[in-house]
């Protein structure tokens, strides 16, 4: 089995993990309300979907 012969210093275990990080949504607007939804879904704030009520919205 292999087993290093050093320790991996901080500096090259931590360039390794550069590309691991995670990257927030990307947020569209709402053509109807102006709200911020997600690409490709039902706008959570009035149900919107391309131009049609996707979804029934209660208004509290």
């Amino acid at each position: 089995m292999a087993v290093p012969k050093r320790k991996t210093s901080k500096s090259k275990r931590d360039k390794r993990r550069t590309h691991q990080k995670t990257e927030a949504p990307g947020l569209s607007t709402c053509s109807q309300c102006g709200e911020a939804k997600l690409p490709h879904n039902a706008c959570s704030a009035c149900g919107d979907y391309k131009g049609r009520n996707a979804i029934e919205v209660d208004d509290k």
